[in-house]
């Protein structure tokens, strides 16, 4: 849907085939990520975001992902190693095989196991608030031909860095990571619908 068109309860409750109660939550749910907006007596619209707020928001994405990888690096036997390797390779393998909702599923994996590893909560729930509201973003960014191009794996420096103890060279890796994802959905913006 397009910036500034209008969420109709009615409408959607009839096209999902559900009563207006969930359709009611899920807008709420787009509100609190910022994706909807709802006006008084008008109903719910599609937020407009433009291409700065997106890559404002992925910028500090990076930046609170590389605090996270850095202490979760500095963290020894915060989680299991093998899992964590696992993770990352179940990513690779998913990447490769073009299996995006795979794919997001290993890399939530994976980033959750290096959101916990960071033993902080409270960034914790920080990142997971961001990520939620840039999904959208990172599921349209995933073409009709060859997804693996999309994906350019960036884990197994993130990995190696962690399981080596480097927190600097994990946050730089992790960093790196989120803005090429970034700058990914930048290059195609065309296909987003930013104001």
């Amino acid at each position: 849907m397009r910036p500034g068109e209008g969420l109709d309860e009615v409408g959607l409750a009839a096209e999902f085939g559900v009563s207006r109660t969930p359709i009611r939550e899920v807008l709420r749910q787009l509100e609190s990520l910022g994706l909807a907006f709802s006006r008084p007596h008008r109903g719910a619209i599609v937020a407009r975001l433009s291409a700065r707020q997106v890559s404002e928001t992925f910028t500090v994405l990076a930046e609170l992902e590389a605090v996270c990888a850095r202490l979760c690096a500095q963290n020894e036997g915060t989680f299991d190693e093998a899992d964590f390797r696992a993770a990352s390779e179940a990513c690779a393998q998913a990447a490769k095989s073009g299996q995006i909702l795979v794919y997001y599923n290993c890399d939530d994996r994976f980033h959750g196991l290096i959101h916990s590893g960071a033993g902080n909560g409270f960034l914790r729930e920080t990142v997971i608030g961001i990520r939620r509201r840039l999904v959208p973003f990172r599921y349209a960014l995933a073409p009709a031909g060859d997804p693996s191009l999309i994906f350019e794996d960036g884990h197994p420096p993130i990995t190696e860095a962690i399981l080596r103890h480097d927190g600097e060279a994990a946050a730089t890796a992790m960093r790196d990571h989120v803005l090429s994802v970034r700058d990914a959905v930048l290059d195609r913006q065309p296909r987003f619908p930013f104001d």
